[in-house]
């Protein structure tokens, strides 16, 4: 007889950039608008590309990330294209 066992996979995102307090990561398949997800020790944000505009959660110490962000916005184009195709 043989068992499988039922493994949940989470979802790929690919960390872009790491900080001091955060990191810059984009999840494969997530859904639109085009965006990237800040994660840091007790926070989170997801910023939308196009316009830096934070549609969840709190930036207040990632401002390092956002700086970052804005002069990489292309390489964040880019990687959101590569990750999510089918959108």
């Amino acid at each position: 007889m043989i068992a499988y066992l039922m493994v949940e996979l989470e979802p790929v995102m690919p960390t872009l950039r790491r900080f001091a307090n955060c990191k810059i990561a984009i999840y494969a398949d997530d859904h639109n608008p085009p965006h990237f997800h800040i994660e840091g020790r007790g926070f989170r944000a997801i910023v939308e590309i196009e316009s830096l505009i934070v549609r969840a959660g709190d930036i207040r110490t990632a401002a390092e990330a956002m700086t970052w962000a804005s002069l990489n916005q292309p390489l964040l184009r880019f990687e959101w294209l590569r990750l999510n195709r089918r959108r």
